[in-house]
């Protein structure tokens, strides 16, 4: 069973061959689960714009039938626990899942029992897989390689799944990933490699910058007014960056927070490429996991 939980289960020609596929799909998708009858649950019990709505495009377009599960309305809210109600879904005849949830790992108490694929759409602040694809799908269609690219990923690290899948992916396919933020949000483990903002931006290839996940910050203070100029991608900071690198962002963007909002759709930035890449990303992976 082709369950898409983290980047880490993946071999290298894996995440190769799912974006080729995503690039093929981009080109010629066709909706070949069209009267099947194959029925897909998006389950999502942390808000998302771009994720739910780019899985439900994707399945429809491969010809699946939809389920839009709504948590605030379940008997989740009766006390249901997250097991007993994918259990519930599975028996009524739900062939694919796809899951938010807010608890790291939340999968793990799922995967020997639910007998149909699961795909993880972010759990926590672990990892976002099909996020890294179309991240990695939108690097490639830039450079063509990720061999000796460097990866500047800048902002609330320490709670960005996003972050940690991306890392975890570019390093093994040879990119150079390094981090950059205040100091309370970088990531600690011993392999990262923080670094300043300023010091470095002339010499990356990518710059992706992180929202200020406030949701997450519990019991701590908002975002400083300083928090662009100090450490943000500024017009200056983008002035200074390589003719031919680009901006990146997994979004929602903070206009004005994390990156002056005049950048958000500049010459350089593929954010909203990377959300029409989410789409065939997303159908790459969920043929992977129904095939």
């Amino acid at each position: 069973m082709n369950n898409f939980l983290t980047m880490d289960t993946l071999t290298n020609e894996e995440i190769q061959e799912i974006i080729k596929n995503a690039e093929q799909l981009k080109i010629n998708a066709e909706p070949i689960y069209f009267g099947k009858q194959i029925f897909a649950a998006n389950m999502f019990f942390e808000n998302s714009t771009r994720t739910r709505n780019s899985f439900e495009i994707a399945q429809k377009k491969l010809g699946l039938q939809v389920i839009n599960f709504d948590a605030e309305t379940s008997s989740i809210n009766k006390g249901e626990s997250l097991y007993d109600t994918v259990k519930t879904m599975e028996a009524l005849g739900t062939d694919l899942f796809v899951i938010r949830h807010g608890v790291d790992g939340y999968y793990n108490e799922l995967i020997d029992s639910v007998k149909v694929p699961i795909i993880n759409a972010g759990d926590g602040c672990g990892q976002h897989p099909t996020q890294c694809i179309l991240d990695l799908m939108t690097i490639k269609e830039e450079f063509g390689t990720f061999e000796g690219l460097n990866v500047l990923i800048s902002g609330d690290v320490s709670h960005s799944r996003v972050a940690h899948s991306d890392k975890i992916a570019l390093t093994r396919l040879g990119a150079k990933v390094y981090f950059s933020g205040p100091e309370e949000f970088k990531d600690s483990s011993s392999d990262a490699i923080n670094v300043d903002l300023d010091d470095t931006i002339e010499n990356m290839d990518v710059v992706m910058m992180l929202r200020v996940q406030k949701e997450r910050h519990v019991g701590k203070s908002g975002i400083s007014e300083d928090y662009l100029s100090k450490y943000g991608l500024t017009l200056e900071r983008e002035a200074r960056m390589k003719k031919k690198a680009i901006i990146m962002h997994p979004a929602p963007v903070n206009r004005g927070v994390e990156l002056d909002t005049r950048l958000v759709e500049s010459e350089k930035s593929r954010i909203f490429k990377q959300m029409t890449n989410g789409v065939y990303a997303r159908m790459a992976v969920i043929r992977r996991a129904l095939d």
